[in-house]
């Protein structure tokens, strides 16, 4: 999975709208950047953004209705997250939103809206909440717990994927890596191992019901 661009609009301390171009030289020249700055400078928010763009919450902020948006910056009437990435399955784009009644700082909160589109023809994939976070995993093979423990680990994260057991562990490394074709190919040869033997074994089988003469017998023959 490679993220192409970020755009976002009134979230947590960055009032306004703000975009990121991860095809910029800037970003794929040197193959690894970091993110910094001072507190409350906005760091966490840049990955929030990611986030709530993809599966509509973030690592801090579990629920975003019609009752409460604590992401949404103070005195505006509507926030956005918007981003578009590339898998092995096409590139994508997908765009989270949720406004006041007439956009307005002290309106109700209306349902969010969410939408996952074809980068590529623009043709929309999917429109409901729930059916959008699934389209996402489909095409990255990453459901929320998954992107949030390998992904984008919130702080104090890291040390639970260290800590997580092999089986638990595994998966999302074969997902993150495309290595799972090895596992595909293991379990391959074990079938084959098994099939050969079961083969072998009925072979055998057969050679044991075999009345062979003894050396007297074969010279009468």
């Amino acid at each position: 999975m490679r993220i192409e661009s970020l755009r976002f609009q009134n979230l947590n301390s960055l009032a306004g709208e703000w975009s990121v171009d991860f095809q910029d030289p800037a970003f794929s020249a040197g193959g690894i950047f970091a993110i910094t700055g001072a507190t409350g400078a906005g760091k966490t928010t840049l990955l929030d953004a990611l986030c709530l763009a993809l599966f509509g919450r973030t690592p801090r902020l579990k629920t975003i209705s019609t009752a409460t948006n604590e992401i949404m910056t103070r005195g505006t009437g509507e926030c956005v997250a918007e981003a578009t990435f590339t898998t092995a399955k096409g590139c994508f784009r997908c765009h989270w939103s949720q406004r006041r009644a007439r956009r307005k700082a002290e309106g109700r909160l209306q349902p969010p809206k969410h939408e996952i589109v074809d980068a590529d023809n623009g043709t929309v994939l999917e429109t409901k909440l729930r059916q959008v976070a699934l389209k996402v995993t489909a095409v990255t093979g990453l459901d929320f717990d998954r992107f949030t423990r390998s992904i984008l680990l919130a702080q104090g994260g890291f040390a639970a994927f260290l800590l997580a057991g092999p089986d638990e562990r595994a998966p999302i490394l074969e997902e993150i890596t495309g290595t799972g074709i090895y596992s595909e190919i293991s379990m391959g040869v074990h079938e084959r191992v098994r099939d050969e033997a079961a083969a072998l074994d009925k072979l055998q089988a057969q050679l044991d019901g075999l009345d062979l003469p003894d050396a007297e017998g074969e010279a009468q023959l």
